[in-house]
């Protein structure tokens, strides 16, 4: 495992295209739902456990050598919404540019070819740490950080909210990221064995609803 690689992989600054999707925070913040730090914490918590489990459960997955082809299928079925699977693969695809250029890889030059309008975000992450000498785990940590550092970003732009505040939600988030990163490692490791039905399927259908209405609004500052 390359440390090194690992930061880069999980750095805000990899040209990923994350920085311009706030995972449903913009929405929540409309809402009303997020106000303060201590909503940021509990929106964060709750997507961590949700969306942020499953997609670093398919991160892993990939990582671990799992058929994309299939686990892109599975992204599919675990994204009700159609505006979220439509941001997951624009993701997908600057994800691939981005991972092609830095980690050059035959699976990921097979999976670019096999799904030109883009992949799943996690499963292009995942093969993306594969390339990299990543193991399991360590797709799994990019991930569900990155499920909770987006939001954290965003809601300070949003807000105006002192990112001494968002930085100290994400810090005392970090023993519930490493649980959720080991559970999605573990749930990779059974998918090998039995395929990808039993990676999991947490859902959190407010942020799918509320990314319909996002993608919907006129005027916004984040694309998701």
């Amino acid at each position: 495992m390359s440390r090194a690689a690992l930061l880069v992989l999980a750095d805000g600054r990899f040209p990923a295209g994350g920085h311009a999707h706030s995972g449903g925070a913009e929405a929540a913040v409309k809402a009303g739902r997020i106000r303060t730090a201590a909503d940021l914490a509990e929106f964060c918590r709750g997507r961590l456990h949700t969306a942020g489990l499953t997609a670093a459960a398919l991160a892993a997955a990939a990582a671990a050598g799992l058929d994309p082809l299939l686990l892109d299928e599975a992204a599919d079925a675990r994204t009700p919404s159609p505006a979220l699977r439509a941001t997951a693969r624009k993701l997908g695809r600057q994800m691939m540019r981005a991972a092609r250029a830095t980690w050059p890889s035959a699976e990921l030059d097979a999976l670019a070819a096999a799904r030109p309008r883009g992949a799943h975000q996690p499963v292009v992450l995942g093969l993306a740490a594969r390339a990299a000498s990543l193991g399991p785990e360590d797709a799994a940590h990019c991930v569900a950080y990155e499920a909770v550092s987006g939001p954290a970003t965003a809601v300070v732009r949003l807000l105006g909210l002192d990112p001494f505040d968002a930085t100290g939600v994400l810090a005392r988030l970090a023993p519930e990221l490493d649980a959720v990163a080991r559970r999605a490692a573990v749930a990779a490791a059974e998918a090998v064995v039995e395929g990808a039905a039993v990676l999991p399927a947490a859902s959190a259908p407010l942020l799918d609803v509320m990314a319909e209405a996002h993608a919907a609004w006129p005027v916004r500052l984040f694309a998701s």
